[in-house]
């Protein structure tokens, strides 16, 4: 199957993206949903190769987290470029309160 590999190959790029390429909190944004929309065509497509029709829930309950997910991370974007003025993740720290 040639989908498969393609999926794959989707989800390392985004993984890889995440790791190295880690300047603005928008890109890491970004890299977290490309990973959510190979997972999710890879669960779409997944019941129809297996022929398993009790599988047919799990796309659904990903693209919810997915959303849920977008929502959180958009609002965590507009308060700490409220706070900081940018969305470098440099200027970011756990230790300042």
């Amino acid at each position: 199957m040639l989908t498969h590999p393609s999926f794959h190959s989707a989800f390392i790029l985004s993984c890889l993206g995440l790791a190295f390429h880690r300047t603005h909190f928008i890109s890491a944004l970004l890299c977290l949903e490309s990973m959510m929309l190979s997972l999710y065509i890879a669960f779409s497509i997944w019941p129809i190769h297996t022929q398993t029709p009790s599988l047919t829930l799990i796309p659904v309950l990903m693209l919810t987290f997915s959303a849920c997910e977008a929502a959180t991370g958009l609002a965590m974007l507009v308060a700490s470029t409220r706070t900081h003025g940018s969305d470098h993740l440099h200027n970011l720290s756990l230790l300042q309160c």
